[in-house]
């Protein structure tokens, strides 16, 4: 664990900010996506994208069920998400081995990189 020691000493989430050129949140849960759009920044993840320039890209790529897709709720963080100017990329439906087909996965890296 490093300690500050004084001022000048670099921070974490800020330095990641100056070093990265794009942030890319694959997968992106349901919970991170909650505390992006309501601003809350309580790890290193949601830390750095809160401090981000918003000239550099941000790429999202939700997964979770088809239930906690589908709530009203997550329409209501995607929106506050793009009006930030994240690219979203859609999850892909796929058939479980419950048999069930849900709309689940991030989109695969090849189809990622076209965003």
């Amino acid at each position: 664990l490093q300690v500050w020691n004084k001022m000048a000493d670099p921070v974490l989430h800020i330095e990641l900010r100056r070093w990265a050129d794009i942030a890319i949140i694959a997968p992106l849960d349901a919970n991170t996506m909650a505390k992006l759009a309501n601003g809350i920044c309580d790890n290193l993840v949601t830390c750095t994208l809160r401090a981000w320039d918003v000239h550099k890209p941000v790429l999202v790529a939700p997964a979770m069920n088809t239930h906690m897709w589908t709530h009203p709720i997550t329409s209501v963080h995607l929106d506050v998400l793009r009006s930030l100017h994240y690219h979203i990329i859609p999850p892909v439906a796929k058939k479980l081995a419950c048999d069930d087909v849900e709309t689940v996965a991030e989109v695969a890296c090849e189809q990622q990189k076209k965003y």
